[in-house]
Parts: C-alpha cells; sequence; structure tokens
C-alpha cells in the first residue's frame, strides 16, 4: 500500500487487481511451485513484481505478464536484477479460447534453450481470466507440469467438482479429465488488497497423463463439453441431437448412448468424467469414422 501512496497510484478494479499482501502466503504458492533450474514459470499478473523476483530466484526462465502500464513499471524496477525474466506488457489472451501470440512466443523461447526445460503456471490470476487461462493451458501441447494459483474459492469449488453437485460443469470435467485438482488452502478477503468481497484459495493442477491419454481428440472433446453443458439440465439426449443434427442422426445418437449404457433420461450433470470422455470418443468415431479406444 505505501509503494502504491509513493507513487500515486490505485488499484484498478477494472484488473480486478487485489494483490496478495501476506508474504507468508507469497512464500506458500512459491514453494508449494517446487521449482528448479529445469522450469520455466508463467505469472500472468506480475503486479509490484515481488513475488516475480522470488520465482527468479528458483527457476530457469520467468516469463510474468502485466497489462497494466502502472504496475509493469513497479515490476520492472523489482526485477532488474534478474537476467532470467521476460517482463512483458500485454494482455494473456488473445480471446477467451486462445493465449496471446506474444506469451505463447516468449515461452516457447524459453523452453527451447534446454530441452530439459517444463513450464509452471505460478499465479495470483485475477479472478476475471482465471477460467480461461486455465482452460487454455491445459488445452495446449506446451511442456506444462504444474499450476499453482491463487484464484476465486468458489472457482476452485468447480475446479474440483464432483457429479450431481451445484459447481459441476465444463471446467469440471475438462479439468478432471486430465488433470489432478487440489485445494491447497483457502483464504479470506484480509490477505489482499484492496480486499475481494468473496473468498479465495490456492489451488494445485498436475497433469493425469493416464487419464488424457484415453481422450481421442482433445479438440473435439473440449468442444463436446463446453456446448454440451451450455444445456446442462436438459436431458442429454435432446441435446446431442441439437448438437450434432448435421453428422449423426437420432437413431445412431439412441444407439450411441446404448452402447455407452446410458439411460435417456440421464442429464450431463449427472455423468461421471470418465462417462463424458467415453461418450464423446464414441461421437467422434461416429462423425469422423474412426476406431474408439
Amino acid at each position: 500500500m505505501k509503494l502504491f501512496e509513493e507513487h500515486g497510484f490505485h488499484p484498478r478494479t477494472d484488473l480486478g487487481q487485489n494483490f496478495l499482501i501476506d508474504l507468508n502466503l507469497i512464500d506458500y504458492v512459491v514453494d508449494h511451485a517446487d521449482l528448479s533450474s529445469d522450469d520455466v514459470v508463467l505469472e500472468i499478473g506480475a503486479g509490484t513484481g515481488s513475488m516475480t523476483a522470488q520465482l527468479a530466484l528458483g527457476a530457469a526462465a520467468v516469463v510474468s505478464v502485466e497489462v497494466d502500464a502502472n504496475m509493469h513499471g513497479l515490476a520492472r524496477a523489482a526485477i532488474a536484477p534478474f537476467e532470467n525474466v521476460t517482463l512483458l506488457h500485454c494482455d494473456a489472451l488473445k480471446n477467451k479460447n486462445h493465449f496471446s501470440p506474444t506469451v505463447l512466443e516468449a515461452i516457447q523461447r524459453a523452453l527451447d534453450a534446454d530441452p530439459k526445460r517444463r513450464l509452471k503456471l505460478v499465479a495470483n490470476l485475477p479472478y476475471s481470466i482465471a477460467t480461461p487461462v486455465v482452460s487454455n493451458l491445459v488445452a495446449t501441447d506446451l511442456p506444462w507440469a504444474r499450476m499453482i494459483l491463487t484464484i476465486q474459492y468458489e472457482l476452485g469449488l468447480r475446479m474440483g467438482a464432483k457429479p450431481r453437485s451445484s459447481h459441476y460443469g465444463s471446467l469440471s470435467v475438462w479439468l478432471q479429465s486430465q488433470c489432478h485438482v487440489k485445494l491447497l488452502r483457502k483464504l479470506g478477503p484480509t490477505v489482499f488488497w484492496p480486499r475481494p468481497q468473496v473468498n479465495s484459495a490456492i489451488m494445485q493442477i498436475t497433469p493425469h497423463k493416464s487419464a488424457a491419454a484415453k481422450i481421442v481428440d482433445r479438440e473435439f472433446f473440449h468442444d463436446y463439453v463446453r456446448r454440451l453443458f451450455h444445456q446442462r439440465r436438459k436431458l442429454l439426449r435432446s441435446v446431442l441431437v441439437g448438437m450434432y443434427r448435421k453428422q449423426v442422426s437420432k437413431p445412431e445418437i439412441d444407439e450411441l448412448l446404448a452402447a455407452a449404457g446410458l439411460e435417456d433420461t440421464v442429464r450431463a450433470e449427472e455423468m461421471s468424467v470418465q462417462a463424458h470422455v467415453a461418450l464423446a470418443n464414441r461421437l467422434h468415431a461416429a462423425i469422423h469414422g474412426t476406431v474408439n479406444v
């Protein structure tokens, strides 16, 4: 807060700026990143650069992104002693479904420096972009190994939600189909400045490679999940008939559901992650004439 007063800056609510001010929690986040000399860290929301500097001490390289010009200036001063930090002044996302090419290029340059390098996302994510950032990283082919994130608590519940719960949705299925999701710690508003009106959580997300290998076509599956859960409470059969009316007939949908052991009265929100993967694979095979795995 003192740093802001000295520069005459004010947090921007339009960017969802809530700064983690508990130094012990910043240490906690960095410790759980488990950094090594093989790690490239992506940080989105550099803020004042205090966590960026800590990440630079343990990682091979840090790519930190800050969209706010004032914060970018503060962060640039904080990371001046470190030659392994690339600080970008841009939006991390090109749109809700894609990272900015500038960010992807910086990450790839850092990874290309050594074939052993892997990517970790460590960030106090602005609430408004947390879902697309996490979802899009999982969708890439980047060699990511871990995410340690401070996000809105309710979003953390959605990430780890189980079928038939109010938080279970497309994000739950997409992440759990390919990742281990763990809520490390719940945070109250007092550890941030300005104080948000909601609780937050520190989340750990790691790859679940054996589960991901069961998905025949990840792009197809991602599309299936997003579209299906737009109508999560409708009967699955009617939603699928509408989604794939140009590719699959109603009798074929009925055959697919029967082959998957699903009743025609089931809803998407009632199905397990594994059931969604299996059904999406069957649909993919029906549409593209491929063999299921």
